[in-house]
């Protein structure tokens, strides 16, 4: 094990050191390129995009055009990258992932490689976490690249489909991880190629890929449209739900969040809605309601889940902590929650397209991302994309206290050490940084800081709106910032006047995360470019954490002990064991994204072979040759299907393809039994292609080239994107059963593939009948127009595969009855002080 650690160090090491001379090189040039006058620095990316085009390798440019942007860049912001920055810069270029420290220039570190990139032509996108953050580099990096006479778009998400054309025209385009993969699906249902926004995909650099490619990789991105359901079951369900007690009608596994009822909640069940069998074949529709009451009831929290604004249903970013309006929980969730509220019930919503963030960046021809936080899950890295992690040095050394973690024995006592903490803090003039996983957490914090009357910022997804300005003020003396989940990710803290002098920023960790990678990151706000700080992380024995992983047996020794909530144990050993238990979470969620990219990587296939034939059915001038191969296909299925090999000639049901004829091709009496009588069935087949040909002919003697031509899109667009949308619906419902297939000892995965290959190639014959019988016997109008098959729109689905997913960074923190004593310590009960 040793062995192999030396091996992964050592190679980073021989990086480093390859990367360095680099580096080196660059720094060699500098003299000359800063003799250049501003136009010869400019004349540069004209250069270089000539010797592109006449052949040569972008990497035999690179050490010239770092340089290049390393002058302008000084010139253009006041920026000079440093050694470091260089190394990490071409670490990007080759399609790695920088692991650079808070504070050390990433943003600037990405100006070289997207400069080397975008003198291809091609198009480079540079992806941020938030619309914010996206405007904010456009805007300022984007003074660089013009000056260098690159373009720089920007991709919004309210931006018209011409200003998204325009964007994705320009050299560079910044924008969301969102916005990128939802313009891919948009793409791929318009009507005619010119609305198409994206070009194919060239390279990226992705800004936090750690928050994308990692947290963000189980939430498919989906377009849905809506289906028309009654609100009656949903308000029933949740009438029926709310009468529903823990441990007696229904169980809750905390580890899974998993919610099933039992024996008497299902007798309950029957009972309440007059019915024999709740599992009998025509109750699935009430059993599916009463799960999804019960699963809103019961998993989804108020103000940690989901918050209500003007009588909506807000869902908040499991991994960042943000309010994601007009995205709705998918399969019936979101109406379930909206019921449990009180609100109006919306329409229920049917998957149009969808892809996961996995697949959709693997589709780059190159792939590039920084962080400040990876080498955790470097594994997954290497294996999903093919990325390595490279630790780039920090600039100045770290000189950062990061102290051994205080373990308090309940809750109550844990919060209020960290106001204690904080006040005593505060008194200095130490500005300090507080993170929290739940919204709730950070108000019960508040509270009691406003008690002690101590002035502070609250930063959660209630009022996200500020964020920026909160987290620039988080370094000033004598502020004091409550963050939930590392909201203001991207956003530096700089030190205010006097703050090196008090000890730096103060960063206070009030419970240990899932991921190591969460609490680096949080430690990482402190101690920038070699600046002084201090991280502390505060436990309590009733912690999420501590509970799932046996934290019973140190409570009792705690109490044995004697020791009350203001005697913290400073223990290694627990300290070890909480690393130890997320190492565990870690690689359980890593095996759970590995899975769901096995189950999607079968819809991946299929939705590649159906992409590419759109495009080439919307790029295409004459569409006769593809209609008329669905033809042959299609007539010699059906001769096939009533000329069986196994029968004998006399046995074949020679009425039933004369019927199928008449009903779908051609004009009754067109085919007759005599016609087929004595043939075999591949004479048969030709001579009903045929008469088919020559009724195609006359078809199109009787309108204009140009109609035709529109007529044979029209049909085989809207085919394709019917039968594709009901097929992704079918993939659906196939993945949510397969897993009870391993109960008769067959591999789930396998049984997913054979079945969904088999599904794909029965959902293209059904393309073939649709488009065979439309362009036979449709009535051809003269203003025939292209119509979208469903109008879609952005969603965030309910995760999928593997286990059911952990809920990541926002969770239900206190387990405290509403009339018991607030744990603030107001001496109020809790529904009337933090639980209101």
């Amino acid at each position: 094990m040793l062995g192999l650690l030396n091996k992964v160090f050592d190679m980073n090491k021989r990086q480093l050191k390859r990367l360095e001379k680099m580096a080196d090189q660059i720094d060699s040039l500098s003299a000359d390129v800063a003799r250049l006058t501003d136009d010869q620095l400019k004349e540069k990316t004209a250069e270089f995009q000539s010797r592109y085009q006449k052949g040569e390798k972008l990497e035999d440019m690179l050490v010239e055009a770092f340089a290049v942007v390393r002058e302008a860049a000084k010139r253009v912001l006041g920026l000079y990258p440093y050694k470091v920055q260089l190394m990490g810069g071409v670490s990007l270029h080759e399609g790695n992932i920088s692991e650079m420290k808070t504070g050390e220039g990433k943003t600037l570190t990405a100006t070289m490689p997207v400069y080397l990139n975008a003198i291809t032509g091609k198009g480079v996108h540079v992806v941020t976490v938030n619309e914010y953050l996206a405007s904010r580099d456009a805007t300022e990096m984007g003074q660089l690249y013009e000056f260098l006479g690159l373009t720089v778009g920007l991709n919004l998400n309210g931006l018209s489909r011409d200003e998204k054309i325009e964007a994705y025209k320009a050299d560079i385009t910044y924008g969301t991880n969102n916005e990128f993969g939802f313009d891919y699906l948009r793409d791929n249902m318009v009507l005619y190629k010119e609305q198409m926004v994206q070009r194919p995909l060239h390279y990226a650099v992705i800004d936090e890929v750690d928050s994308i490619l990692i947290d963000e990789a189980r939430t498919p991105l989906i377009i849905s449209g809506s289906a028309q359901k009654s609100a009656a079951l949903y308000i029933q369900a949740n009438a029926f739900a709310r009468t529903l007690v823990k441990d007696v009608d229904y169980t809750y596994d905390v580890k899974t969040k998993g919610v099933q009822l039992t024996e008497d909640g299902i007798t309950k069940a029957e009972k309440a809605f007059g019915i024999e069998n709740l599992f009998d074949i025509g109750n699935v529709t009430l059993n599916h309601h009463i799960n999804q009451a019960l699963k809103a009831h019961v998993t989804m929290h108020h103000d940690v889940d989901y918050v209500v604004q003007e009588g909506e249903v807000v869902i908040v970013d499991q991994f960042t902590g943000r309010l994601m309006k007009g995205r709705r929980y998918s399969d019936g969730l979101h109406q379930a929650i909206e019921a449990k509220e009180g609100l109006d019930i919306q329409n229920e919503s049917m998957t149009l397209a969808t892809v996961t963030f996995q697949n959709y960046f693997r589709m780059y021809e190159k792939l590039a991302g920084m962080t400040g936080t990876a080498k955790t899950e470097e594994e997954e890295f290497r294996n999903i994309y093919n990325m390595n992690v490279i630790a780039i040095p920090t600039n100045q050394d770290i000189v950062r206290d990061d102290r051994a973690d205080l373990i308090f024995k309940t809750i109550e006592g844990k919060f209020n050490a960290v106001a204690d903490d904080i006040a005593e803090r505060n008194k200095n003039g130490q500005p300090v940084l507080v993170g929290t996983v739940a919204i709730e957490t950070s108000e019960v914090i508040s509270k009691l800081l406003t008690k002690r009357g101590i002035k502070h910022d609250v930063l959660n997804a209630k009022n996200h709106a500020r964020e920026a300005d909160i987290i620039l003020g988080a370094g000033q003396k004598g502020s004091v910032t409550i963050a939930t989940n590392m909201a203001g990710r991207g956003t530096d803290i700089k030190l205010g006047e006097g703050v090196k002098e008090v000890g730096g920023l103060a960063v206070i960790g009030t419970e240990r995360h899932e991921s190591r990678r969460i609490d680096n990151q949080l430690r990482g706000r402190s101690g920038r470019q070699g600046d002084p700080g201090v991280t502390q992380f505060y436990l309590s024995m009733e912690d999420e954490l501590m509970r799932r992983f046996g934290s019973d047996n140190m409570k009792t020794m705690m109490e044995r002990l004697g020791m009350d909530d203001t005697q913290p144990i400073q223990s290694k050993m627990v300290s070890r064991a909480v690393e130890s238990a997320q190492k565990r979470v870690e690689g359980n969620n890593f095996d759970a994204r590995k899975q769901l990219l096995q189950y999607d990587d079968v819809l991946r296939q299929q939705r590649e072979v159906i992409y590419k034939q759109r495009f080439e059915v919307l790029d295409s001038e004459n569409l006769r040759e593809v209609v008329e191969r669905m033809l042959v296909s299609a007539i010699e299925r059906q001769v096939g299907l009533y000329t069986p090999k196994e029968e004998v000639p006399e046995d074949w049901n020679l009425q039933g393809i004369v019927d199928y004829v008449d009903a779908n091709l051609l004009e009754e009496g067109a085919v007759t039994l005599n016609d087929l009588r004595g043939k075999e069935p591949e004479e048969m087949s030709e001579l009903i292609v045929e008469k088919v040909k020559a009724r195609y002919d006359e078809k199109e003697q009787e309108l204009t080239p140009d109609q035709m031509r529109e007529f044979e899109k029209v049909i085989v667009l809207r085919a394709v994107d019917s039968k594709w949308m009901d097929h992704i619906d079918a993939m659906d419902q196939l993945r949510q059963g397969i897993h009870l297939r391993a109960y008769g000892q067959i591999d789930p995965l396998r049984e997913y593939q054979f079945e969904g290959f088999a599904m794909f190639e029965t959902m293209i014959a059904s393309i073939e009948e649709d488009v065979a019988k439309y362009v036979m016997k449709a009535q051809i109008r003269n203003n025939l127009q292209r119509e979208e098959v469903a109008k879609g729109q952005a969603v965030v689905p309910k995760e999928s595969g593997g286990e059911p997913p952990k809920k990541k960074p926002v969770k239900k923190v206190m387990d405290v009855g509403r009339n018991d004593a607030c744990i603030c310590g107001s001496g109020k009960k809790y529904k009337n002080c933090c639980g209101n």
